[in-house]
């Protein structure tokens, strides 16, 4: 039963993503999620990071944008760095799977708090990568 709550609850969060102002009408939006501290990819994120890439392939014009975040617990400096490397793994995740390299582009926002948490929480919607697929 948790599971499946916490599987609704990411598509909430999910659907929250791609229908936010920061999504223009011609944008995709892929959000890839972690566990704390880690940066590891798991099954479920492995196929969003390959339909992401597909998106991608299908239109060689689109741009790609992959946003690492983290959420708000530990040091400003280690959330950083956290972000950078979900962004990384995305970013080689999507060349693997075809996509150029030189079609992505890698950011990290560090800690990003979620919506309704708590600071200093661990917070599933912030441990995330965002993959923008856009005209």
């Amino acid at each position: 039963m948790r599971r499946i709550a916490a599987v609704m609850s990411l598509a909430v969060i999910a659907a929250w993503v791609a229908s936010g102002p920061a999504a223009k009408a011609d944008t995709k939006t892929y959000p890839v999620f972690f566990q704390p501290w880690s940066a590891a990819i798991s099954k479920t994120a492995s196929e969003t990071i390959a339909a992401a890439a597909r998106a991608a392939l299908a239109d060689p014009s689109t741009s790609v944008i992959v946003t690492g975040a983290a959420d708000t617990v530990g040091s400003a400096l280690a959330n950083k760095y956290m972000s950078e490397a979900r962004a990384q793994v995305v970013s080689d995740a999507l060349a693997a799977d075809g996509v150029a390299a030189s079609r992505i582009k890698v950011r990290a926002s560090g800690a990003t708090e979620a919506p309704g948490a708590a600071p200093g929480s661990y917070a599933q919607f912030s441990r995330r990568a965002l993959i923008q697929v856009s005209d």
